[in-house]
């Protein structure tokens, strides 16, 4: 007769089990971002500027895999004094269970490759996140196989030895994501950047409808500020100072701000080209380098003509 699961032992395992799935979940999801980071897809135009899905998965692998190691612990500790705790039906269904996903992942993996083979399709991202998916996958359904069959309860070292190499390799899978995003620090400069470059197309936009009603450029840019409107001028967010702005023409206006980042040289610049004319204004691009940076802008009057003013009855 099988021993009676106590709720501890219930959510013990019942909690390692969430913990594993979501590290390997995690695991697997970071592992796809960086092969995506070093073999961009030339089809997709957009990066995302705060690495989200790093950011999401590393915080994830942070938590779980602490988690799933200590529980894991304590249900090793149980067994040790207790040894027909092996014997729980809580156990064998829930390593069964872990067996079988695992199983089916490996399978499911190698079915895409060979289906992709066969339609000509294999790239090096694809095949490396097939073997992203068969390494993990595969390394569950061995660990927990073995468990299955009490080799690591006879062998204890042995458990120890490689729970300390996952653990070492998680380390090392979550260090790699700060060589590709930045430390936090660096992240948070690139969103005062950002919040520039949202700001200055605010400011141009403004110039713009400016000259549409009034025929002319603004000489500074108190001039857009409009109560009834709702105009108002931003400032740098980082420094409270004014962003510059410079009349260089009937039609023609700089605006300058200060950068920490460098665009060009940044994985979070999405990879599209570049066009020299876009929306009726010359240029409107917003690529930087580090530090001070003026942005040159041209009205074009045939795509932005002045309103017409209203005739009075």
């Amino acid at each position: 007769m099988d021993k009676k699961v106590t709720p501890k032992d219930f959510f013990l395992w019942a909690g390692a089990m969430v913990a594993l799935y979501g590290s390997v979940i995690a695991l697997i999801a970071l592992l796809f971002e960086y092969i995506d980071r070093t073999y961009p897809d030339s089809l997709e135009h957009y990066v995302d500027p705060y690495s989200g899905g790093i950011r999401f998965a590393m915080a994830s692998l942070i938590v779980l895999v602490p988690v799933t190691i200590v529980l894991m612990r304590f249900i090793r500790n149980d067994i040790a004094r207790a040894a027909e705790k092996a014997e729980l039906w809580v156990r064998r269904w829930a390593l069964v269970f872990t067996v079988f996903i695992a199983g089916a992942m490996v399978v499911g993996d190698l079915i895409a490759l060979i289906n992709t083979f066969l339609g000509g399709d294999l790239t090096t991202r694809f095949i490396l996140k097939i073997l992203v998916v068969l390494f993990v996958a595969g390394g569950v359904f061995l660990h927990f196989l073995a468990d299955l069959r009490g080799y690591w309860n006879t062998n204890p070292a042995r458990a120890k030895t490689v729970g300390l190499a996952v653990g070492i390799l998680m380390l090392a899978v979550i260090i790699a994501g700060f060589f590709i995003m930045g430390t936090p620090g660096e992240v948070r400069l690139h969103r005062f950047d950002d919040q520039k470059v949202s700001d200055l197309q605010n400011i141009q936009w403004q110039v713009v409808n400016f000259w549409q009603q009034k025929k002319m450029l603004p000489a500074t840019l108190d001039e857009l500020i409009d109560p009834i409107g709702g105009n108002y001028i931003p400032v740098d967010s980082q420094t409270g100072e004014r962003y510059g702005y410079t009349v260089m023409g009937p039609l023609s206006f700089e605006l300058c701000a200060t950068f920490n980042t460098n665009s060009r040289s940044s994985s979070r610049v999405p990879n599209v080209p570049l066009t020299p004319y876009v929306d009726g204004v010359e240029n409107d691009n917003w690529l930087r380098d580090v530090g001070k940076v003026c942005f040159s802008r041209t009205i074009d009057p045939e795509r932005y003509p002045p309103f017409e003013k209203a005739l009075l009855r």
